[in-house]
């Protein structure tokens, strides 16, 4: 190859999205069926070219192709790495700048009309969806499993995924499906009021079993806040 071919090469550069949302019955993620080749048909994480005119820097990529998929603007983002090769993408040298998106139960009700035509929410089985998908999707998707639960132990990572008023016992309930097992209330308890992440809703109680229960909200949504040692 010259050095004119050289210069003259452009690598395929996109952005893909693992986004996740909490089900009654467990973690979840989102899919959409490819409509072109390569692949044409099978389910693949959402994903889009970055727009070098119109994407001032890699997250508002991730953004706007997050708002185009789903109708939702501003959830919890966090890169999960950058990957590329010769070999995921048949059109050519591929780029991928991959990110993890955290969807509440109010974004995903509320937005559902937003979705891409061809999107599905899939059950997190294992590591991946019980099924396969496209290019080296299911190894990104991993990945992204792997860093949602470890940061469970140590984040507030799993507040992003409830609704923007929530008790403290329904925050519990999600660190325990993550976790994939229960946790004592008193130290659960102790552990938030520690972390200081959460504010109270003035005024704001839910009717619970015993008595009245407090509502909260994250005091930052686009952020995590990180504890001392593991839950």
């Amino acid at each position: 190859m010259t050095s004119h071919d050289n210069h003259a090469f452009k690598p395929i550069a996109t952005v893909d999205l693992a986004i996740f949302s909490l089900s009654p019955a467990g973690l979840s993620v989102l899919l959409v069926r490819r409509a072109n080749a390569p692949f044409s048909g099978d389910w693949a994480l959402p994903g889009g070219w970055i727009h070098i005119d119109e994407d001032a820097d890699l997250e508002a990529a991730a953004r706007r192709v997050l708002k185009e998929k789903t109708g939702v603007e501003t959830p919890y983002l966090e890169q999960l790495q950058t990957t590329g090769s010769r070999s995921r993408d048949p059109r050519g040298w591929s780029i991928s700048i991959v990110y993890i998106a955290l969807l509440s139960a109010d974004d995903v009700a509320e937005r559902q009309g937003g979705m891409a035509a061809e999107a599905e929410w899939r059950m997190i089985e294992g590591e991946g969806v019980g099924c396969p998908i496209a290019f080296d999707h299911a190894a990104l998707l991993k990945q992204a499993v792997g860093r949602i639960r470890s940061k469970v132990e140590y984040s507030s990572l799993p507040g992003h995924l409830l609704p923007v008023h929530f008790t403290l016992s329904e925050l519990q309930s999600v660190y325990e499906t993550l976790l994939g097992r229960k946790l004592d209330k008193s130290a659960f308890r102790k552990r938030m009021a520690e972390a200081d992440f959460l504010e109270p809703v003035e005024g704001e109680m839910r009717r619970a079993s015993n008595r009245p229960a407090q509502v909260f909200r994250l005091k930052d949504t686009r952020s995590l806040a990180l504890f001392d040692r593991t839950i």
